[in-house]
């Protein structure tokens, strides 16, 4: 969940009122579920969810026409995320549910009913307790099917997929500088970065 509160001057170690709030799904994956329900698409939100903000994920979604079949874990809630917005913005991130290897092994039977033609986005960051190589291995699962993968992740966890030749993949400019171990001062630099990252393994690249 992402609690977005506005202060018109916070000030650090005293107590400060909210202007405006709000709530709602949060995430890079849901994001993108949501954006295609906007443009009249489809797609069903995959992943964890956990405790009363799990549920609460699930209804905000489910409010928007949003299909979603998430997995219910047994310990810890789904992260809120505070955003605090006063002249320049602040976020402080939950650390997430534990997710342990019956759950993992029930988002790869769901992922098992994808079929040829069938787009699928792995988005985001992952738990703690999900191994660092989760992006690669789902590939690696599905590898020899006719599927199109879009992969969003920050540098090693985007990094490991692209022997698996992801269809798009959008890195930006500080991932693609943290990368590379180099500054992206402007596009030219950006469009050889991402021809590298097409040499790589990746069909399509998109620099944000």
């Amino acid at each position: 969940l992402d609690y977005i509160v506005d202060v018109d001057d916070f000030k650090p170690g005293v107590t400060n009122r909210t202007a405006r709030e709000a709530v709602c799904a949060g995430g890079k994956g849901i994001n993108v579920s949501v954006v295609l329900k906007n443009l009249g698409f489809e797609s069903t939100a995959l992943g964890f969810i956990g405790g009363f903000t799990g549920q609460e994920i699930k209804r905000l979604l489910e409010a928007q026409g949003v299909c979603s079949e998430f997995i219910q874990v047994a310990h810890g809630s789904s992260r809120i995320n505070v955003k605090v917005r006063s002249g320049e913005e602040s976020e402080i991130n939950g650390r997430g549910p534990a997710v342990d290897r019956e759950d993992i092994d029930r988002l790869y039977q769901k992922l098992d009913r994808l079929r040829d033609g069938d787009t699928l986005v792995l988005a985001g960051s992952i738990p703690p307790t999900v191994p660092q190589s989760m992006y690669k291995d789902i590939m690696m699962f599905l590898a020899g099917r006719n599927l199109r993968i879009a992969v969003d992740a920050t540098k090693d966890l985007l990094l490991q997929t692209l022997p698996c030749h992801p269809f798009i993949i959008k890195p930006n400019r500080s991932e693609l500088e943290e990368m590379f171990g180099v500054p992206v001062p402007g596009k030219r630099e950006a469009v050889y970065y991402a021809k590298e990252l097409q040499q790589k393994g990746a069909a399509n690249v998109i620099v944000s």
